[in-house]
């Protein structure tokens, strides 16, 4: 045996693992939020002046919003997120949370504030917020817990469907009022499961399925098979005003926009447009090289999350990322498919960006669990 000289020795007891910041998804994130804030500023002026007599409306609102987001997700990516897991009267933290959800789900279907037709908002004194937001982190970290304690159940189709009932209270009552959302919760587990599984072919036949059942719910609901037809006649369709509207702005933007604070559809053309429909006056203001720029901030701040999901320091680590990443990237297609009129109309907001407190800072808490995993990654310092 070769002895270790002193100098080796040394080197040794140099190198030790060291906690790492991203500061690079930070700043992402931040960034996004301050296009937002921006953009909000710039679109929904005229709207708040008109209606509320204050310019400024939404742009306060957003920034308190962000103020807290940000608060929550810093707090957030300084704890362990290994304490979810903790043990409360015999049960992980998390499954006392997701039943906590189901419950705030049930609570809403019957004194949930209502707008548009729909109740999806709780009001608790001055704050309101949306139940099924809060539901998105419970499935994500409960599938996570599930998945990272039984992996191999997941090889055969009855593993799937348990983890999938297990989750069919969430997303029964989540469909009432917001498919859309339910559709992001099931893509949430069913990939989740997906990547954890070392069998694949049997999740097709399930994606199949899953799709039909979609159909069906769609089809079974007037005001659903409406939105069918308005995007298929979107020309004609009375009820399909609005997307119609939204493509005027994407035209009219050209290739470098009309600039910041020119839009005219946002003079009442386009009813709460710094909402789901900000993408079409981003278009309009900035033009189809602004717009494919803040698509290429999402696919870098996609990239970052897929990077610390792959290094992530555990299985579970790693599918809370997986979630999170799942989320944020069905979220931003199925907005731009909607303004773009590529799918029916549905209210998904555009993360980080659209106005709206439930999604921003539910979502920035979401960046904080990210953050945390990649806080907990190890690396070597030489």
């Amino acid at each position: 045996m070769t002895s270790l000289t002193r100098e080796d020795m040394e080197r040794s007891v140099s190198i030790k693992p060291k906690q790492y910041y991203d500061y690079t998804l930070l700043f992402l994130i931040v960034f996004l939020v301050g296009f937002g804030i921006v953009m909000i500023s710039s679109i929904s002026a005229y709207n708040a002046t008109k209606y509320y007599d204050d310019a400024f409306l939404f742009v306060k609102g957003q920034l308190r919003y962000a103020v807290i987001g940000i608060a929550g997700m810093v707090g957030v990516s300084m704890c362990d997120y290994h304490w979810v897991t903790k043990r409360i009267f015999g049960l992980p933290a998390i499954v006392w949370g997701y039943f906590a959800c189901v419950v705030l789900q049930v609570v809403v279907l019957f004194i949930g504030h209502s707008s548009n037709g729909s109740s999806r908002w709780i009001d608790i004194g001055p704050i309101r917020f949306q139940p099924s937001e809060l539901t998105k982190i419970a499935v994500i970290l409960l599938a996570a817990y599930i998945v990272q304690k039984a992996p191999k159940i997941l090889d055969h189709f009855l593993g799937f469907v348990f983890v999938m009932f297990i989750f069919l209270p969430a997303i029964g009552l989540v469909v009432v009022e917001n498919l859309s959302t339910a559709i992001i919760i099931v893509g949430i587990v069913f990939v989740i499961c997906f990547i954890t599984s070392r069998k694949k072919i049997y999740y097709f036949v399930s994606l199949g399925i899953l799709a039909a059942a979609g159909v069906v719910l769609i089809m079974k609901v007037s005001y659903r098979a409406e939105r069918i037809d308005n995007w298929l006649h979107v020309e004609t369709a009375s009820g399909a005003y609005q997307i119609l509207q939204g493509l005027y702005a994407i035209a009219s933007g050209g290739w470098f926009g009309k600039g910041l604070g020119n839009s005219i559809q946002k003079l009442g053309y386009i009813p709460e447009v710094h909402t789901d429909m900000i993408f079409s006056c981003i278009c309009e203001e900035l033009g189809i090289f602004g717009a494919v720029c803040l698509l290429a901030l999402y696919a870098v701040l996609l990239w970052r999350i897929f990077l610390i999901g792959l290094h992530a320091p555990d299985l579970f680590g790693s599918l809370i990322v997986c979630g999170v990443f799942v989320q944020i990237a069905l979220q931003v297609l199925i907005n731009v498919a909607v303004v773009t009129n590529s799918i029916p109309a549905t209210g998904i907001p555009l993360p980080f960006v659209s106005y709206g407190g439930s999604s921003l800072i539910f979502t920035l808490l979401e960046m904080g669990m990210v953050l945390s995993v990649a806080k907990r990654i190890q690396y070597q310092n030489s």
